[in-house]
């Protein structure tokens, strides 16, 4: 054996791109397995009207908009959490993993005001020499509880709601009917190219009998990209015409009709008063 061949079977073997790719979509499928299991269970928001959900997430999420002091904003944060808790998602994960992207994204954005927003210096950064500044430090960190309590809030409406009903929801607010529809074909659809690339990707490492370089691992990413795209478009012909043979002319329909309860109009008055009571402290 020469001296190359022995060194390639002692260097340990990493998972190449297709491998990556194929394990990072089966990845989000069973995420979004999870999520639709967490909108079946039986917590304190899974049992109200979806559409008092989605006004009542729009009116929280407007709230944590309108408000400037930081106090408000995280104890709106509170409330996520509790009803997070009573909704037994915290258990689940869901919120844990949106949180650290939402502080990656929001801080890399939150962090040059540390050092532009002009005000009293709190402390000097040791090799540049950039003052930070207690007014640039409480914008920061209003724009980051702001960002994580937004979308807690949007998640905890769509964990605990199935999609359909989010887009029944949605119609019966008055949302537009080609808005609904397009919401709801690309949810559903994307579950399937994302279910075809990781078969395609399987398919493919099961028939590799050597090691790929990074050129053809490239080459097979994209190749495979080509695939799901003339497979969309095909799939989405074929649907639409599977779709208008059974009748469908638009109008998202469902079994499971909303009934409003009296728990349902009190969450809404609830949370209807909290941008009230916001714009009222803040005249």
């Amino acid at each position: 054996m020469s001296p190359e061949a022995a060194a390639a079977l002692r260097k340990p073997r990493r998972r190449h791109l297709a491998q990556r790719l194929a394990q990072g979509l089966l990845r989000a499928m069973d995420q979004a397995q999870a999520s639709e299991s967490l909108a079946a269970g039986d917590g304190w928001l899974q049992g109200l009207d979806p559409r008092s959900k989605l006004i009542g997430a729009l009116a929280l999420i407007v709230s944590v908009v309108l408000t400037h002091s930081l106090a408000v904003v995280v104890g709106l944060f509170a409330l996520a959490l509790l009803l997070a808790w009573r909704s037994q998602l915290l258990a689940a994960g869901v919120c844990q993993r949106l949180w650290l992207s939402v502080l990656l994204f929001s801080g890399t954005i939150a962090l040059p005001a540390l050092v532009l927003v002009p005000g009293r210096a709190l402390w000097q950064l040791p090799l540049p020499g950039w003052a930070v500044s207690e007014q640039g430090l409480r914008s920061a960190a209003l724009l980051i509880a702001r960002a994580e309590t937004s979308s807690t809030l949007a998640l905890l409406l769509i964990v605990s709601t199935p999609w359909t009903h989010v887009l029944k929801a949605m119609r019966c607010l008055g949302a537009p009917l080609v808005l609904v529809a397009i919401l709801g074909m690309t949810h559903r659809y994307l579950f399937v190219l994302a279910q075809t690339a990781a078969q395609l990707f399987e398919a493919r490492r099961s028939r590799i009998v050597a090691p790929m370089n990074g050129a053809q691992q490239r080459a097979l990413a994209t190749s495979a990209a080509g695939v799901v795209l003339s497979k969309a478009f095909w799939l989405s012909n074929e649907v639409h015409l599977a779709m208008i043979s059974r009748g469908y002319r638009g109008e998202v329909r469902l079994l499971d009709d909303f009934h409003a309860h009296a728990r349902d109009w009190l969450a809404l008055l609830g949370a209807l008063s909290v941008p009230l009571l916001i714009l009222w402290g803040e005249r």
